[in-house]
């Protein structure tokens, strides 16, 4: 029987608070700078649900159920990462409202917190990056005389106008800026280790804040992909381009995760095409990192190798996944 061609183990990860999350085929190691200055680092298995092993091998499918995992994942370890580094502080008089919570949902309450939360960051991001472009072009229709294909592409516009603005918006916020010299930590890092170099921090300098697997590109994915499939799904009843726009909406980052996973294993010239306007995106939400950033990234991705037991170069898997976010 012919052997199945293997792959090497693309690590990825996202900045936290004060920190680096990065994950392989089955770990994730989370390392923080704590306030006592030292690097301080957590572990943890990634377990696949049914649904992800079920589609695990379908185009577009296992990109919707891998990005909602990811995104469950995301906000732990976010949760984590402000415990380790001392701005998750406990309240010292509850109110009755969480107390009431905590002995309803006992040990599941984090878990379904997080959920909350994930469900309302979903609902914000296909708010205000999906329906008020749609909202925002309506008032343009008339005088477009009924071009549904010119009004396509001026709601593609806008949308890739709110998306810009909003980097640019929350890059000012100096929490942010912490957190993307972290994101460019996280990919110089990476970009060292899939270098071959040895990691440490003067080594990982040398290597560039971008990365075609940022999870800044599939996000500009998503917007560059909706614009052209919204453009056959066209329709003048505002209400029906809406709904529209809800129900394609996890298609559309299934395709894109498809076109981010094929880019971060080829190095075709269309893909150095295609992953330029990402690369623009990431100067935005990545910044130069210090030394002691650096070492943090170091510490994450040296911690997830440990988990999975990979202490020398050269094992192999199939799993691809996206460097950051």
């Amino acid at each position: 029987m012919r052997k199945r061609k293997e792959m090497p183990i693309f690590y990825g990860g996202q900045a936290v608070m004060e920190g680096v999350m990065m994950r392989g085929k089955e770990h994730y190691c989370v390392a923080v700078r704590n306030p006592a200055g030292e690097i301080e680092k957590r572990s943890g298995v990634m377990k696949p649900s049914r649904v992800t092993q079920a589609l695990g091998g379908i185009p577009i499918l296992r990109g919707i159920v891998r990005l909602g995992s990811a995104m469950v994942m995301g906000m732990k370890v976010m949760k984590d990462s402000a415990e380790m580094a001392g701005l998750d502080e406990e309240v010292e008089n509850p109110s009755k409202f969480d107390t009431w919570l905590e002995k309803k949902f006992g040990d599941k309450l984090t878990n379904y917190l997080i959920i909350f939360a994930v469900i309302i960051s979903l609902a914000f991001s296909v708010a205000l990056f999906m329906l008020l472009p749609t909202w925002l072009s309506s008032f343009l229709s008339p005088l477009l005389g009924g071009n549904l294909w010119a009004l396509g592409i001026i709601e593609g516009l806008v949308r890739l106008m709110i998306f810009i603005g909003y980097l640019l918006l929350i890059s000012r916020l100096k929490d942010i800026q912490r957190v993307f010299q972290y994101h460019g930590a996280e990919h110089m890092v990476i970009n060292c280790y899939e270098g071959g170099e040895e990691l440490k921090p003067e080594h990982a300098r040398n290597h560039s804040r971008l990365h075609k697997r940022c999870g800044t590109s599939f996000l500009l994915f998503v917007m560059l992909i909706s614009m052209i499939f919204f453009l056959f799904v066209r329709t003048d009843v505002v209400w029906l381009r809406v709904a529209s726009r809800i129900l394609f909406v996890p298609f559309i980052a299934g395709v894109s995760f498809e076109v981010i996973r094929w880019a971060g294993i080829s190095n075709s010239p269309l893909v150095k095409i295609l992953s330029w306007p990402g690369f623009m995106m990431q100067k935005i939400t990545t910044s130069v990192p210090d030394e002691g950033q650096l070492e943090v990234a170091i510490a994450a991705l040296e911690g997830v190798r440990e988990a999975e037991g990979l202490d020398v170069r050269g094992q192999r898997s199939d799993e691809v996944v996206p460097a950051g976010a």
